[in-house]
């Protein structure tokens, strides 16, 4: 099994900036992507943002321009540098894998317990 490790989140104003970062650990073969997933109150879960090991990056119509995704092959973490933060950002953001477990495996999604992001005033 996979452990991911989140931190970085917390509350902010308007216009500020956070930083999120993910670290895996565990049984991984090969993490395919990286990236993170938000949840707010009443919503479903949706994508953020989202790092393929080539560093193909895929992000969110709502967050383009203001949030950027890097990532660390070697060391499996991931991070997400969110500038310009408004209210709407307001979420449960989850760090996301989409790893194999072993080499004989297929990819599988796997998501972290969740850190709260608030943009609040």
């Amino acid at each position: 099994q996979v452990q991911l490790v989140e931190s970085g989140g917390g509350l902010v104003q308007p216009g500020e900036s956070l930083r999120l970062s993910c670290a895996a650990s565990g049984m991984i073969y090969r993490i395919d992507a990286m990236g993170w997933y938000r949840q707010a109150p009443g919503k479903q879960r949706d994508m953020a943002a989202i790092i393929t090991s080539d560093g193909t990056t895929h992000y969110a119509e709502s967050v383009k321009g203001r949030f950027t995704i890097s990532r660390d092959n070697a060391e499996n973490t991931a991070s997400l540098q969110m500038n310009s933060l408004k209210p709407e950002d307001t979420a449960v953001y989850y760090c996301y894998v989409y790893y194999m477990r072993h080499y004989y495996t297929g990819p599988a999604p796997y998501w972290g317990q969740g850190t709260q992001v608030t943009v609040s005033s």
